[in-house]
């Protein structure tokens, strides 16, 4: 039996932008997922990859798509 595999047909980073935000140790639980909430509802961020460090630094990147307009005229 031969297994096959096709490629996925994802956007390549390059059609996404990316925002990296660090968030201090000092900052609660509640505090992180607000901040979150708030890029994804009015920014239109969505949630790419977080860490947390030793200490509880956290690093989140977030990414958006990027809307190319073409020209109507």
């Amino acid at each position: 039996m031969a297994v096959t595999s096709r490629p996925r047909s994802r956007p390549s980073a390059s059609q996404y932008e990316f925002r990296v935000v660090s968030i201090p140790a000092s900052a609660s639980r509640s505090d992180v997922r607000q901040l979150l909430t708030e890029q994804a509802e009015y920014g239109r961020w969505e949630l790419a990859r977080h860490r947390i460090y030793l200490g509880g630094a956290r690093k989140v990147w977030l990414r958006r798509r990027i809307i190319r307009v073409a020209s109507t005229l």
